[in-house]
């Protein structure tokens, strides 16, 4: 293995290392010996140079020249000096290429150990840098959150429940889209201090308001008292020009500016999800959302402002298609914008929910059996709306337009509804009543609906309705005759 035979190799140098401090400490001795045994001798001695003294202690260490002036003979009786050692140099260790070796590898020991601390402190320091840029950016999201930064500026209706708490006020708001954080909400109201009491009922907000303002939108009296209230009714089977002139004459908001605001939509209803993405060609612009304002009554106020008018009819109509009523739908392999469509038509030919019921089987027996009627409807109330509504709006003559609406022409359903259906009519297409019926023909005097298997049958039912109708007529002129020569006899 590699690893062993590095360290094989290190303990020879390791061994050559300890033989050549032994073999240095044995010549010191040595050089030791050989200085004291030459002092002990009685003649002149001879200084010890050791091969390791440096230049300057060797030639210290030389004798000097006799000469007859340096040269002084001692006295008799001067006592004889014992004579002196002469001083050894110490022995100066030499630096061997072993000592070298292993001091450059302890060395580099250290290096490594010193330089595998700094990817830690790197990988710290990043980690505190990344979580300080991440703290700044998460403060600097809920500031904007809270001051409404950089938000859209549309309005969004909100409905307050009676008692709501600022958790329960926190939650609606986001799930709204009008806040990001419900904590930052939370917290914010408690650094307030104040007891906030939330008005129940509907309140417009966008997200571009900073908390401040939503709490004291959604708390302030003063501010819902000042703006005059219009309550407005519209009825089933109404269009949307009918109810945007009620709305231009209570003063509420201009026809045309609620027109352009109804028909554009986009408020992020759930339903609005279903309608197609792509309009139908045919599909009379002015009315694209014909059908969908819900026959209710409404609470409005003067002088509102269009968009928001159009999303209280938009969540009232949201709300009453109900999951069950989607799920239905779907059951029936039916689109939102079939279904309201068709309920449209039932709404005109039907004066009440049982009757709706066998008109809508009748027109689903049309539609899947197109055998019988080529597929036609065949529905009065669609030629009056292609002839009475649109026609006189057209800025340029379109006959193809008309003809898509009027289904004694076209095939099918026509493109876009005619009316404004309620809950019995909507229902009534989801009910899908069973029947053999492909006819049907009604007394416009006395509401009654016949209803026929055969055209045989049909034609001889119409016959009879436009009887009855001609001597109903007759009766009504005969009795304001009557009335009339009443009132002439009572003033003579």
């Amino acid at each position: 293995m590699p690893d062993n035979k590095n360290n094989d190799v290190i303990n020879d140098i390791l061994n050559q290392l300890d033989n050549e401090k032994k073999k240095t400490e044995a010549e010191s001795e040595k050089i030791i010996e050989k200085a004291e045994e030459a002092v002990q001798k009685p003649a002149a001695p001879r200084p010890v140079v050791s091969h390791m003294a440096s230049p300057l202690q060797r030639e210290a260490a030389a004798p000097r020249p006799r000469t007859a002036q340096n040269e002084e003979k001692p006295a008799a009786d001067a006592p004889k000096r014992p004579a002196q050692r002469p001083p050894v140099s110490d022995p100066v260790p030499m630096r061997n290429n072993a000592a070298v070796k292993r001091n450059s590898v302890h060395h580099k020991k250290k290096k490594k150990k010193r330089r595998s601390r700094l990817p830690g402190v790197l990988i710290l320091t990043v980690s505190i840098f990344a979580v300080s840029i991440c703290l700044s950016m998460v403060i600097i999201a809920f500031g904007r959150d809270m001051l409404g930064i950089g938000k859209s500026d549309s309005t969004k209706l909100i409905i307050v429940p009676e008692g709501a708490t600022t958790e329960q006020i926190s939650e609606l708001l986001h799930e709204e889209g009008i806040i990001n954080s419900p904590k930052c909400f939370q917290m914010f109201t408690k650094l307030r201090k104040q007891n906030d009491i939330y008005l129940p009922g509907e309140h417009f907000v966008s997200p571009n308001m900073a908390y401040e303002t939503i709490i004291d939108t959604l708390t302030n009296e003063e501010q819902e008292e000042a703006k005059e209230a219009v309550t407005i009714t519209f009825r089933e089977g109404i269009n949307i020009f009918d109810a945007a002139q009620i709305l231009e004459e209570e003063g509420v908001c201009k026809s045309d500016d609620f027109l352009f605001q109804f028909n554009s939509g986009g408020f992020g209803y759930r339903f609005e999800n279903e309608l197609p993405q792509t309009p139908n060609a045919s599909k009379f612009a002015d009315a694209r959302m014909e059908g969908y304002l819900f026959p209710d009554t409404y609470t409005f106020t003067k002088e509102m402002e269009p968009e928001q008018v159009c999303q209280k009819i938009y969540f009232n109509f949201d709300q009453k298609m109900t999951d069950e009523r989607l799920a239905r739908m779907k059951e029936l392999n039916l689109s939102l914008n079939d279904l309201i469509i068709l309920a449209s038509i039932v709404q005109k030919e039907a004066p009440n929910r049982e009757d709706m019921e066998h008109v809508a089987g009748v027109f689903w027996n049309r539609l899947e059996k197109p055998e019988e009627t080529a597929g036609k409807l065949q529905s009065d109330p669609t030629k009056n709306y292609a002839y009475d509504v649109i026609k006189p709006r057209l800025a340029v003559s379109n006959q193809e337009m008309l003809d898509a609406y009027d289904t004694y022409v076209c095939v099918g359903l026509p493109p876009g509804a005619i009316c404004s259906p309620g809950l019995d009519a909507i229902d009534a297409v989801l009910a899908k009543m069973q029947t053999d019926d492909f006819y049907f023909v009604a007394n416009i005097y006395t509401q009654e609906t016949f209803f026929s298997k055969t055209n045989d049958e049909h034609e001889m039912k119409k016959a009879q309705v436009k009887a009855d109708e001609q001597q109903y007529e007759l009766e009504e002129e005969q009795r304001k005759e009557e009335e009339e020569l009443a009132a002439r006899a009572e003033e003579y």
